[in-house]
């Protein structure tokens, strides 16, 4: 079989979205694709098996080189070897979105990276490509124990199938997509304070009290009846967190002034946007997002607080091909 030389001029230009995981009610088991920020990849495939990054553009140092300790390229790597691939890849890293921030940014790089390499694969050797963007998810997740310790699917997911979706079992793995109403806009502020995931997790408590668990799972069904309904007062009612956000709340200054500025403002329902600094709320049209975003920002302003405000539309599409030099010989 003659070799073919891609090393140069076959590459493939790939956009994942930011994702807001946990979803008040949701821990662990919801998450949603947002329209903007999210990472870009730009991938090559080479000759020489093994995959190795370039350069890393827009984290200003933060992230590693090494092919063994990113997500992107780890991912790529376990894809490109579980296919017994004959290629390796060069993979350069756009990072267009804030490292730290609550808003899965190592999901949104490891499945655009994903996305990339199973798109090269459909033309090169289609043959060992995986058919579909759910058959991806079990490496974007081994990304995720790389990041934080932890092989969660509520960035991953929703990132890679866009939309709301619900992750009803990890064993074995079972990912619904929920449908969601046109008119929802997410409202995310991300204050320039640190909170490590690590962090987040490591002061959860171990048990939690029947009547909690119980609140809890009324609200996680009603938050997904809602959606399915386009039912916005159900929407807002379910969105109450009683067992994770009272506790990480701390860790974020201003928590409580920033989600009641978001709620006078018509907010269906404010949340911590995965395991924070960032805090998301819902609203059912863009003008009501718009003043909820300036809301927030005032609140954390009054602390002298900086931040970035996005507005968007729930992402529905997940990774997109934003350019590709795809020779087909």
């Amino acid at each position: 079989m003659k070799l073919v030389d891609i090393t140069l001029n076959k590459s493939i230009r790939v956009f994942a979205p930011a994702t807001v995981a946990n979803v008040a009610c949701g821990f662990d088991i919801m998450g949603f694709a947002i329209e903007h920020p999210g990472d870009e990849v730009v991938m090559t495939l080479t000759n020489r098996k093994g995959v190795v990054i370039d350069k890393i553009i827009g984290d200003e140092g933060k992230l590693p080189l090494d092919a063994e300790k990113n997500t992107v390229s780890v991912v790529v790597k376990y894809l490109l070897e579980h296919v017994n691939s004959q290629f390796g890849a060069k993979i350069t890293l756009y990072k267009h979105m804030p490292l730290g921030s609550g808003l899965g940014s190592s999901a949104a790089s490891a499945v655009a990276g994903l996305f990339a390499a199973n798109e090269l694969l459909s033309v090169y050797e289609p043959e060992k490509a995986l058919k579909n963007r759910e058959a991806l998810l079990p490496f974007a997740m081994e990304g995720e124990r790389l990041a934080c310790g932890s092989a969660h699917a509520d960035n991953v997911a929703p990132a890679l199938m866009g939309g709301f979706v619900l992750v009803r079992s990890y064993d074995p793995l079972d990912v619904i997509k929920i449908p969601t109403p046109e008119a929802l806009r997410v409202t995310v502020i991300h204050p320039h304070v640190e909170v490590q995931t690590r962090d987040a997790r490591s002061i959860l408590k171990k048990q939690t009290p029947l009547k909690d668990a119980i609140i809890q799972w009324g609200n996680t069904a009603g938050l997904v009846a809602g959606l399915w309904k386009c039912d916005f007062d159900l929407i807002g009612r379910s969105m109450q967190d009683v067992i994770i956000e009272p506790i990480r709340s701390i860790l974020i200054p201003g928590f409580d002034a920033v989600k009641a500025n978001a709620m006078q403002a018509g907010a269906l329902g404010c949340g911590i946007s995965g395991s924070g600094p960032s805090i998301f709320a819902l609203s059912q049209d863009q003008e009501t997002a718009e003043e909820v975003g300036r809301k927030m920002q005032n609140a954390f302003g009054a602390l002298n607080i900086d931040s970035e405000v996005y507005v968007s539309p729930i992402n529905r599409q997940g990774p997109r091909i934003v350019d590709e030099g795809l020779n087909h010989e």
